[in-house]
């Protein structure tokens, strides 16, 4: 009895440590910082050339 007991109860922190290291993930690749948004080449000056 005290074998299945084993094997439950590490299959079942198994689990839990997945679960958590899954949630570390996403936490890692949500906490990137903001990227601006401004493009390298406007056109702005080319068409007021012409």
């Amino acid at each position: 009895m005290s074998r299945l007991f084993a094997a439950a109860l590490t299959v079942a922190l198994a689990a839990a440590l997945a679960v958590g290291a899954a949630l570390g993930v996403v936490a890692l690749l949500e906490a990137r910082p903001d990227q601006p948004n401004t493009p390298m080449i406007t056109y702005e000056q080319a068409g007021r050339e012409r």
